[in-house]
């Protein structure tokens, strides 16, 4: 709880003891209204202000115009009656109520914000010629300076380990509580904190495009980008309170009219007592509180999971998606390749793995990386000369004296060694083997599915998702392989970049109205324009592309696609608690409405009208807080 609300709760209290307090005090006429006023302007002197400010600027019709209105026309009836100002009060008392409880509501979910706004440090530890460490600006500091991150520290700008190892925190980029171990070579990104040791830190971007000042840039762009429904909400208040005001004051005028041309009697009083209670009752500051604070509650229940949504507009779209179209290359699988088989004829497969990592030792081919990763034992001593790179073939080297060609089946082909070669069980890329001219066995190389690839599916199918989609470029055998894996029901695969496009087209004019939406969930590059032309583009923070997550609607920041479902199950919620408000508080004001027009309701079930139904509309917005995300199954 922040000083304002504090002040603003303790004025709750005091005005509501001294009404208690001056119910059993004898005053009477002047004296009474002086006194009653004193707990009146101590709870209401703001709404007050606020009031004559918008009139003073012309723009009257607001809830601190009617509550002002309201009170002050209470006030001056009770001045005719017998005195009793107790309604007026409680009025204004209440509103405050209601006004407190949306304010700490919005501070509980603000939270969540916030705590992401604090994820960039104010400097960079740069060595100085003097070999003492600098404290610089982040802005100043250039792609490949070496900075120095202590224990404790937050990480300022991404970039690549060069010296230590350390445990990260990544809780408020992510959401994931484990913490992560780095060491010399790995990726890090800003944002983090550092747990243990020290770490020195090549870095890879500017401040400015590092993954926590991007994260901060989408969380103050959301504000902007309001959904349908609060833009239903905003118009429907600016026209419907000129409206209920105008309302009122034909109440108070032209009912007593009617009886004097009639005949009959009329008390003004009564009259303009009931458009008083009418004003109380149709403030629709239940519509105009809760309906944001639900989008703003749901897009920081996302934000704690590692899940950055860019607006209210795309939470709404989000709930009414039931195509999802998944990019198959760091998505669903990790997008590096590993070795995955070695198969011999008579041949050490360990053997095998030396020798084809150690003639593709000076090669940058993520093939060759891969099986340099496998082996792990680069520095064996092993003697390797005349490497040879051989253009859409493979490579040949000279390992301890033996001749070792490693490639296609083009290059067995070539020296003679072809007809060792055949078709293998397993799905990947083939790396063919041959010493001194004998063909000697193969390596299998291929993708791996990420962990929660299979579950993702299951999860969106659990939440109504009609139909799942994988689009890849890769060969149709491995791209089979994969969607009969995960359980996909449509795999389209060989695709270019602009083949993904026309697909999503094709997908996005088969859905059957605008109640249906697609998305689309890439990560690399060549996925930025499909994620522009899908209805909710979804990207991975962690590795993916600056494209990719620039031309995003929806960011995951650790790259698990099970963050989908989740986010699509906040989404849902969230718009089931949205409309649940709208239909809560239009029902019983206009239920209210009636009442108070014909004479039956009063001025406390007015402030039941009013702040009443605000009060459980902010409580039912805060239950968007507390969405639990897709929990991952045990094996």
């Amino acid at each position: 709880m922040n000083k304002k609300q504090k002040k603003n709760l303790i004025r709750i209290i005091a005005a509501a003891f001294l009404m208690v307090i001056l119910r059993f005090i004898p005053a009477e006429g002047l004296a009474r209204f002086v006194l009653y006023l004193v707990p009146y302007l101590i709870v209401g002197y703001d709404v007050l202000i606020k009031a004559f400010k918008g009139i003073k600027n012309r723009q009257a019709f607001d809830e601190s115009f009617l509550m002002t209105v309201a009170t002050v026309g209470a006030i001056a009836v009770a001045l005719n009656g017998k005195g009793d100002y107790t309604e007026a009060i409680a009025v204004m008392l209440f509103y405050q109520v209601g006004e407190w409880f949306q304010s700490y509501a919005v501070g509980k979910s603000r939270k969540n914000i916030t705590d992401l706004m604090d994820i960039v440090p104010d400097h960079a530890n740069v060595m100085g010629d003097n070999g003492q460490l600098e404290e610089v600006d982040p802005d100043e500091v250039e792609v490949g300076t070496v900075i120095v991150v202590q224990a404790g520290e937050k990480i300022p700008i991404d970039g690549i380990v060069k010296k230590g190892s350390s445990s990260l925190d990544t809780a408020a980029l992510t959401g994931e509580s484990l913490p992560r171990n780095v060491r010399e070579g790995d990726e890090v990104v800003s944002g983090c904190i550092n747990l243990s040791g020290l770490l020195e830190i090549e870095t890879t971007k500017e401040f400015d495009e590092s993954t926590a000042s991007k994260v901060l840039e989408m969380i103050e762009d959301a504000s902007s980008r309001k959904s349908k429904s609060e833009a239903f909400i905003t118009k429907f208040a600016r026209v419907y309170t000129p409206i209920v005001v105008y309302a009122a004051i034909a109440l108070a005028i032209i009912p007593p009219i009617a009886l004097m041309i009639a005949g009959q009697s009329a008390d003004w009083r009564v009259w303009i007592y009931r458009a008083l209670t009418f004003l109380v009752i149709s403030c629709p500051c239940a519509l105009v509180v809760s309906i944001p604070l639900s989008f703003f509650a749901g897009i920081g229940c996302a934000s704690r999971n590692g899940i950055l949504i860019k607006g209210s507009n795309y939470l709404e779209a989000l709930s009414k998606v039931d195509t999802v179209v998944f990019d198959k290359t760091g998505t669903l699988t990790k997008g590096v390749f590993d070795v995955t088989g070695i198969h011999t004829t008579d041949f050490d497969k360990d053997e095998l793995l030396h020798l084809a990592a150690h003639a593709e030792r000076y090669s940058k081919h993520p093939i060759a990386a891969s099986l340099k990763r496998a082996y792990g034992n680069e520095a064996d001593g092993c003697l390797v000369e005349n490497v040879e790179e051989l253009a859409g073939r493979g490579t040949k080297a000279e390992i301890e004296g033996k001749v070792v060609h490693v490639g296609n089946e083009k290059l067995m082909n070539d020296i003679g060694a072809g007809e060792g070669c055949h078709e293998c069980h397993k799905n990947g890329t083939i790396v063919h083997t041959a010493v001194d001219g004998k063909y000697v066995g193969h390596i299998v190389i291929s993708d791996v599915v990420k962990p929660h690839s299979s579950q993702t599916i299951r999860e969106l199918k659990r939440e109504g998702i009609a139909k799942t989609v994988m689009l890849t470029g890769d060969r149709k055998q491995v791209a089979e392989t994969v969607s009969a894996e995960l359980g996909v029901d449509e795999t389209y695969s060989e695709l270019l970049p602009q083949d993904k496009v026309s697909k999503v087209e094709e997908l996005i004019s088969q859905q059957r109205s605008e109640n249906h939406k697609l998305a689309f969930v890439g990560d690399g590059i060549n996925d930025a324009p499909v994620l522009s032309r899908a209805d909710i583009g979804i990207a991975m923070g962690a590795m993916g592309s600056d494209a990719a997550i620039e031309a995003a609607d929806i960011v995951l920041m650790d790259d698990d696609p099970l963050k989908i479902a989740s986010a699509i199950k906040i989404s849902r919620k969230c718009m089931s608690i949205v409309n649940e408000n709208i239909w809560i508080a239009i029902g019983i004001k206009v239920a209210c409405l009636i009442l108070g027009a014909v004479g039956i309701a009063n001025m406390w079930l007015a402030v039941f009208a009013d702040v009443g139904v605000m009060v459980l509309a902010v409580l039912n917005a805060i239950r968007c807080m507390f969405v639990k995300s897709v929990k991952v199954d045990k094996v």
